[in-house]
């Protein structure tokens, strides 16, 4: 099956696809740090570094599927806009994005394709008009949610799944179910530079405090903003969603340091090596934008043998 993947980023389901045994030709995403990025871990893709909302898929050559994840901030609660914020007009141009998968369903008709989003994408106040689009296109849709952890990876990492078949009913994604795994799992004490928990304001003391007397000297904790609460998380458990935002850190005794980039890499279930962009802040955002290998593999997998 050859894929296109609309939103590529750092190459979730560019890898997913692959894992299926599926071809990838094309990957196309606006921003230029993730277009080579990508082109890095998949030089035989080609690459167009372009706006999907303006992108004429009619230029593409022959595929089945689609893949795609269009942006998220406007739905996601780490944007800080709930969807029906006064302010939430701001995020009209991100959540327009998706209508570029409607774009190319209505323009090439693929067999197949796999949408992936944040959880608040169903609230979205067009998501119906934007599902009902692709069944006047003849396509069978099923939505769900799968969590990443019940596909073997050390997150709890819940994501819409939408999958199409053009004039046939639509594939549910199974999780293998498999048994979860802890954060404990990717982390490297004796890695990454710590600083001591005596230096750090007294909010981020207090916090470490109180996730010492739930969990123990070692845990992960969110240390900008918030997730699992302000007390962290237990690292025999899977860690919470990793965000495009540096978050989560890891706590020994008295010392705390960020979770590094191989951590963050390994939480997503990128396998070891997956070049990331070459800046923290840049890979930081690029893995908590992705989606997980795994996840999108199983997604990959259920389209092409129903298709």
């Amino acid at each position: 099956m050859r894929v296109v993947d609309f939103f590529a980023g750092l190459g979730g389901f560019t890898e997913g696809a692959t894992m299926a045994g599926c071809t990838v030709v094309h990957a196309i995403d606006h921003n230029p740090i993730a277009v080579a990025t990508h082109a890095r871990n998949h030089p035989d893709v080609q690459h167009h570094c372009e706006d999907l909302t303006r992108f004429n898929p009619g230029r593409l050559d022959r595929f089945d599927c689609l893949v795609a994840s269009p942006a998220c901030q406007g739905h996601s609660l780490g944007s800080g806009v709930s969807a029906d914020s006064p302010d939430a007009a701001r995020w009209d141009d991100s959540r327009a994005t998706a209508w570029s998968v409607v774009d190319c369903a209505e323009v090439r008709r693929p067999r197949a394709l796999v949408v992936e989003n944040v959880p608040r994408f169903l609230k979205w106040k067009l998501f119906p008009t934007w599902l009902d689009a692709l069944r006047r296109l003849d396509y069978g849709v099923r939505v769900q949610i799968v969590n990443a952890a019940d596909f073997g990876v050390p997150q709890d990492r819940p994501r819409v799944i939408i999958t199409a078949l053009h004039r046939k009913e639509a594939p549910h994604v199974v999780a293998p179910m498999a048994p979860h795994v802890g954060a404990a799992t990717v982390l490297d004490f004796d890695a990454g530079r710590w600083s001591r928990l005596s230096d750090k304001a007294p909010a981020t003391r207090a916090r470490a405090a109180n996730g010492r007397t739930a969990f123990g000297e070692r845990f992960v904790m969110p240390y900008n903003g918030s997730g699992s609460g302000l007390t962290g998380r237990d690292i025999a458990r899977p860690i919470a969603t990793i965000t495009a935002a540096d978050r989560w850190a890891v706590v020994d005794g008295d010392r705390m340091r960020m979770l590094s980039v191989d951590e963050l890499r390994a939480c997503m279930g990128f396998r070891a090596g997956y070049a990331v962009p070459r800046l923290r802040h840049d890979a930081t955002q690029a893995l908590g934008n992705a989606i997980v290998p795994a996840v999108a593999e199983a997604a990959v997998r259920a389209v092409m043998e129903a298709a």
